[in-house]
């Protein structure tokens, strides 16, 4: 394993990794340690966990019971799945999950224990359907082969946080245009006009594209809507695009989010309780296109998470600059969300990196913007992502680390019988957030300016959908209809 600091040599334009195609990959919902506070030993200058560990939970009687991190010792079939039921994830839950049982929910997170997590869980629903350790649950190398020996391979980052201590959709958009617009949770009655990288990398003439499976969150940016054709799904395309040398100079991938409407695969997103396997199968099928294909030495693949999820994570998370702009709930964003996982492939990464910011402020989402700006020369979105730190300065300057020809999963797709009982299970709050958005894209050949006055001053109906199989099939129609039946 290589700290950073043995190879970090100051980047200037002249010696700048030879990077032509930065390819994102974001998941779901899993905190740093969840899923790789066991990648190495915490005696190897990494941040991960000790094993002693653990939150207090203050039960409804008044007594206290210690809840230690823990994994089980083999890959039992039902520990990928761990937590279920899902855990909190609005921002008054992740409040209580860093700073403990305090009802201000506007207080910044430093000094905070991180203690929050079980007492937050088991306040959800009805008790008796929680167990109390489902959140201090992590993975270890054997439960998730392909994330962990690839982030072995090149490098890890145990300093990169979530960009503010919110649900999905707040954090993923940040790494698309630098801010939340003001919002802290999934928000499905707003229309999202905020400036996005996207838009800035077609003014500097740099193409981009982005991958989905069957419904991308980021259709919410109106600013988007304009260019259909550079959505493209990712099982019909992007193994094609990569052997052609053909993907743009930014590629954002989202995941399954759904049970897909043909019966054969589940979820990929690894949000709990979805299997974590599925996700690796996805990433390593990013991966092995990639590195079969022939732009792979100019090539920065990034994979990370946009929020914790409500799994345990045992580090503070600091303060941020805030984005500027809107505030309704009094929060100005200025602090981040729980630390997430980051893994750095490049051949520009020496094997074994564990990568940090070199400056004060780490990583966040926005470092993502960061990159971008420094390889293609496009203006910041927000005050943000303008003070985010880059991650090539912590590459090397050469093309040395191949990496491993290919990697493979513990597990390839699910069974049929599995995707019909997830099909007929409630959506989670993401799948009908995801529907409920799907209900305000504008089919194909649509006046977009007129669309988004109705819109602004008439929502249209989104009926509530009793299934995930439902709800995916709605989704699936108007996404058509915004692709042009594609």
């Amino acid at each position: 394993m290589s700290f950073y600091k043995d190879y970090y040599l100051p980047m200037s334009e002249k010696n700048m990794p030879d990077i032509e195609n930065v390819i994102v990959l974001m998941l779901e919902n899993r905190s740093f340690d969840c899923m790789l506070g066991l990648l190495y030993s915490t005696e190897e200058e990494f941040n991960g966990l000790t094993g002693t560990e653990y939150n207090i939970w203050h039960k409804q009687d008044g007594s206290e019971e210690s809840v230690p991190v823990w994994s089980d010792s083999t890959l039992d079939p039902a520990s990928i799945y761990v937590p279920t039921p899902d855990p909190g994830e609005t921002f008054n839950d992740i409040h209580m999950q860093i700073h403990g049982l305090n009802p201000n929910v506007a207080t910044s997170p430093s000094g905070s224990k991180m203690g929050g997590f079980v007492d937050n869980y088991m306040r959800l629903g009805h008790p008796q359907q929680h167990d109390p350790h489902a959140v201090m649950h992590y993975f270890t190398p054997i439960h998730v082969p392909v994330i962990s020996q690839l982030a072995r391979a090149f490098g890890v980052s145990d300093s990169w946080f979530a960009s503010a201590p919110c649900q999905t959709w707040p954090n993923r958009f940040f790494v698309h245009t630098g801010t939340a617009d003001g919002f802290v949770n999934n928000t499905t009655d707003h229309i999202y006009t905020m400036e996005t990288v996207f838009n800035r990398l077609t003014d500097k003439k740099k193409d981009w594209r982005i991958y989905f499976h069957d419904i991308p969150q980021s259709a919410t940016l109106t600013r988007l809507w304009g260019r259909p054709e550079c959505f493209r799904r990712f099982g019909d395309d992007f193994a094609k695009d990569v052997k052609k040398g053909n993907l743009p100079a930014y590629t954002f991938i989202e995941p399954r989010y759904f049970t897909d409407l043909d019966g054969k695969h589940a979820p990929n997103d690894q949000h709990p309780p979805h299997n974590v396997a599925y996700g690796e199968a996805l990433i390593a099928s990013v991966y092995n296109a990639l590195r079969a294909g022939s732009k792979w030495k100019q090539t920065l693949f990034i994979i990370t998470y946009d929020e914790h999820g409500g799994c345990f994570d045992h580090v503070t998370p600091p303060a941020a600059t805030p984005p500027g702009g809107p505030t309704p709930r009094s929060y100005h964003f200025d602090s981040y969300g729980v630390r997430v996982p980051a893994v750095i492939v490049s051949p520009y990464v020496k094997k074994g990196s564990i990568i940090r910011s070199q400056e004060q402020t780490p990583f966040d989402h926005t470092s993502i913007l960061a990159t971008l700006r420094k390889l293609f020369g496009i203006e910041s979105l927000t005050a943000r992502d303008k003070a985010a730190p880059d991650i090539l300065s912590c590459m090397t300057t050469t093309p040395d680390n191949e990496g491993p020809i290919s990697v493979s999963p513990a597990s390839w797709g699910a069974s049929e019988a599995e995707v019909r009982r997830m099909d007929q299970e409630l959506p989670n709050e993401l799948q009908s957030s995801l529907a409920a958005a799907a209900c305000f894209l504008p089919p194909e050949n649509t006046d977009l300016a007129s669309h988004i006055e109705r819109l602004k001053s008439n929502s249209p109906p989104c009926p509530k959908h009793a299934t995930t199989g439902d709800a995916a099939a709605a989704a699936d129609e108007k996404m058509r209809a915004f692709l042009g039946g594609r």
